[in-house]
């Protein structure tokens, strides 16, 4: 009788603040896609299983070798620009009003002629796609920590360029790839670079290590948001100096389970984190290799954590909140979730009242 009772997630508006460039693409796309170049894929990546490593060196150089050859089939303009009308198409089918999508261009500058072509490409493809889904499209700059900080410094100051609250432009500036390379200290200055130009500090940090490399990102990289941070939830002092500061973290459930992080849905602390009274948004990360997009985290949400429409309305907001989008998205899409939670839930009957 309960599921008679739920409202669809569907139609809950939210914003998207965590999906990676290439995990957004469609398995059928990598499939067109590698047909098309000539590339045998692993069959890891063309299975409908998630990916499940275990937690450290070796699980990560897996997820990080099937993320390289998902990658390594992306030969053109028109394929880039197809990744990102795909993922706001998506996004839109799911109810997001407002998608953040974070890519290096570094990793795209030789098919194009640089990283501002790489760049501007996809600001171009964000800005179209805004127009053809109605799903605001902003991009967020990442840098890697396996790469010299220098070349952070250097994609700070492109994304600055860039700067912009509408759709096609560049409103963050993040930090991505494995915790535990990198020396954190050594990216502040491409921090600073970003900071004074308006972006968003969105760097990842608390999935893959806890609260000692976490106090590191805070301490260096002044957060806005933080790619994942559910480890904070193991230092109740950490997690208080979080919420203190306005950081609201990306939570990517399925990310934490297929990484080994956690061992099961049931032990990522998405209630702990939101009863501790944190700001959390919800995201997908990678949801090639990890098998599940935005709608399915708030449906582990609600099945696994016993979210309530109430609370997972209240995650919508958050996450509308929490976004960089212009100030009539944010309030369209706020007004909307208040609409979605007012409505009648199914099945509930409070509709028919006869003539």
């Amino acid at each position: 009788m309960r599921d008679a009772m739920l409202r669809d997630l569907r139609t809950l508006p939210k914003a998207h603040l965590h999906l990676h460039f290439t995990g957004s693409m469609r398995q059928s796309t990598l499939e067109d896609l590698a047909q098309n170049a000539g590339v045998r894929l692993p069959p890891a990546l063309l299975d409908s299983d998630p990916l499940r490593v275990p937690a450290g060196a070796r699980g990560w150089f897996r997820f990080q070798r099937l993320y390289d050859a998902a990658r390594a089939c992306v030969r053109s303009e028109a394929d880039m620009r197809r990744i990102v009308f795909e993922a706001a198409e998506d996004d839109a089918g799911e109810g997001s009003g407002r998608l953040e999508i974070q890519i290096d261009p570094t990793s795209y500058a030789p098919l194009v002629g640089g990283i501002t072509p790489a760049l501007e490409i996809v600001l171009d493809a964000a800005r179209l796609a805004t127009e053809a889904f109605g799903t605001e499209v902003g991009v967020i700059v990442a840098s890697s920590r396996m790469r010299h900080p220098l070349e952070a410094r250097t994609l700070a100051r492109l994304a600055a360029q860039h700067v912009g609250e509408g759709p096609g432009t560049v409103i963050g500036f993040g930090l991505s790839n494995d915790e535990r390379r990198g020396d954190t200290s050594a990216f502040a200055a491409a921090f600073a670079i970003a900071r004074r130009a308006g972006l968003a500090s969105v760097p990842h940090g608390g999935e893959l290590l806890g609260p000692a490399h976490l106090g590191e990102v805070l301490g260096h990289l002044a957060p806005d948001r933080l790619g994942h941070g559910v480890r904070a939830v193991e230092d109740p002092a950490l997690l208080e100096r979080i919420m203190a500061a306005g950081v609201a973290l990306e939570v990517n459930p399925a990310s934490n389970v297929s990484l080994g992080v956690y061992a099961q849905d049931a032990l990522v602390p998405l209630r702990a984190l939101v009863d501790a009274g944190a700001v959390v948004a919800l995201g997908a990360d990678d949801p090639l290799l990890f098998g599940s997009r935005l709608v399915a985290q708030y449906e582990t949400a609600r099945t696994v954590h016993g979210f309530d429409d109430a609370a997972l309305a209240d995650l919508a907001r958050s996450s509308i909140r929490a976004s960089r989008a212009s100030s009539t998205t944010r309030a369209r899409l706020l007004t909307g979730v208040d609409a979605w939670l007012a409505a009648p839930a199914p099945g509930d009957g409070s509709g028919d009242h006869g003539v």
